[in-house]
């Protein structure tokens, strides 16, 4: 899933909710030192002011485009654009005030003062964050560029732009190069810690099982493509940014493409997803995280014994899992299964229930805590069985969720073992963060053995993904619980 970039004010939303805030500390400044420490709001007069003083920067903000290449801004062109934000803001503010024949009613000095302590106070509160954000940036995406031979010393030359900086660079995979070529070039440029490699079956496979978010095409016309390159990265999941190089002749017209690393491309993904929509469905799961947490804490209290009794040892159960686009984190669950649980799963894989070993169900699961076949046959539940039907054990996922390693409905993260057997269809399914409960579970096949099946449900899930439909499933997921259905 590839989320889409706010455009225009919003991409710098941190830089005016910081100058409204030095706005608002300004004007009570510029108050207090004329009027003294009376509180500015309380006046209906100066409450008016601050309204206006609110919109006219929000105002200028957008119009004037204030913002535009604030990172790239040296001290003087940043103390031009201050000065222009605050005398604009004054003079609008004034002339409002004028023309509602309030002009008599207010301090000018106050209005003076606010002007110059506001051009101090948002020239310095822009530099300070320019400078924070250029120290703690930090790559939250993995992309491999995909490029020829002569296009190399000019991606290097660009690797400390702010455009990569966005990114940790996995890999250059150069189309026309061959293997000793490739590694001249790691031998050439081995101070910047930086893997080039020539196209082969060995790099897809290292892509297709690597933390790898996009892929970044950078070639020219005449060079052909590999045939279906790009259709196995995009089935894999991996977001994918063609440069498209636009002909001298169209360029003065207008064109519908992303614009990645300073340049247009065409950009292809399973889904889309903006940023209001990122924001609404990170709110929910912060929301329902906390909830969920705190029905852990409870939880804990009543099931801590009961686990340590039938098992001593740990309370809870973690393990390395695969989330989005083939990120590692680590899981958390009540443990509902004996110590040795994963060391007994080899031998009992030849009882595995789902063909190809993509995932692991048993009817009669051993390592279940209190599980027993009775001389009969029947299978005797235990406490781990309970846990596990009640969908107990995920509830401490919930701090997952919180941490931002998972959502609340999404697909379920693979252990690392089954994720090395996925291949790029499968692959596919990881496209979004792993969720505490998606499609599949929700959609009466929670004890669906065949894994193409999964995939197909999941995949289901990523391309009509909707906050709809989130919804939907969240409330399927508590009528499945209550049932005893399970599995989530």
């Amino acid at each position: 899933m590839y989320r889409k970039e706010p455009q225009g004010w919003l991409k710098h939303l941190d830089f005016t909710v910081l100058n409204l805030i030095a706005l608002h500390a300004s004007y009570c400044m510029a108050y207090f030192i004329r009027m003294g420490t009376e509180n500015p709001y309380h006046s209906k007069l100066y409450r008016t002011i601050a309204v206006l003083l609110t919109l006219f920067q929000l105002l200028v903000t957008i119009v004037c485009h204030i913002y535009k290449g604030v990172l790239k801004r040296g001290y003087f062109r940043e103390a031009v654009a201050s000065v222009k934000q605050s005398v604009l803001v004054v003079l609008l503010a004034v002339f409002v005030l004028f023309m509602m024949k309030m002009g008599a009613a207010y301090s000018r000095k106050v209005m003076a003062l606010f002007g110059m302590i506001y051009l101090a106070i948002g020239y310095v509160v822009t530099l300070l964050w320019k400078e924070y954000i250029r120290r703690h940036r930090v790559a939250k995406k993995s992309i491999v560029i995909v490029a020829v031979k002569e296009y190399l010393n000019a991606l290097l030359a660009e690797m400390d732009t702010e455009y990569y900086n966005l990114y940790r660079v996995a890999g250059v995979v150069l189309l026309d190069a061959t293997e000793d070529e490739a590694e001249n070039y790691n031998t050439e440029y081995a101070d910047l810690e930086l893997s080039i490699y020539t196209y082969s079956d060995e790099v897809l496979e290292q892509i297709m099982h690597g933390w790898v978010d996009e892929v970044y095409v950078n070639i020219p016309f005449e060079k052909h493509i590999p045939e279906n390159l790009l259709g196995q990265f995009a089935d894999m999941g991996i977001t994918v940014h063609v440069r498209v190089r636009i002909p001298a002749e169209l360029s003065d017209y207008q064109y519908v493409f992303d614009k990645q690393l300073g340049h247009h491309v065409l950009t292809v993904s399973t889904t889309y997803i903006t940023t209001y929509q990122a924001f609404v469905k990170r709110a929910i799961d912060i929301l329902g995280g906390i909830v969920g947490c705190i029905f852990t804490g409870i939880l804990t209290i009543i099931l801590a014994p009961c686990i340590y009794i039938a098992s001593p040892g740990p309370i809870f159960f973690s393990q390395y899992r695969i989330g989005k686009n083939g990120k590692k984190f680590k899981i958390y669950k009540f443990r509902s299964m004996y110590m040795d649980a994963e060391a007994r799963k080899a031998e009992l894989m030849e009882q595995n229930q789902v063909k190809d070993g993509m995932m692991f169900k048993m009817e009669y699961d051993p390592r279940i805590i209190g599980c027993k076949k009775l001389p009969d046959g029947t299978i005797k539940k235990g406490i781990g069985n309970r846990i596990r039907d009640w969908s107990l054990d995920e509830f401490p996922q919930f701090f997952n969720v919180l941490k931002g390693d998972m959502s609340l409905i999404g697909t379920r993260p693979p252990t690392e073992d089954e994720w090395e057997k996925y291949s790029a269809h499968h692959r596919g399914r990881m496209a979004i963060k792993p969720g505490i409960t998606g499609l599949w579970q929700v959609s009466g096949r929670s004890n669906i053995t065949d894994f193409d099946e999964v995939v197909r449900l999941d995949r289901k899930y990523i391309d009509e993904w909707s906050l709809v439909n989130d919804i939907k499933i969240l409330f399927k997921t508590v009528g499945v619980v209550l049932k005893g259905e399970g599995s989530m």
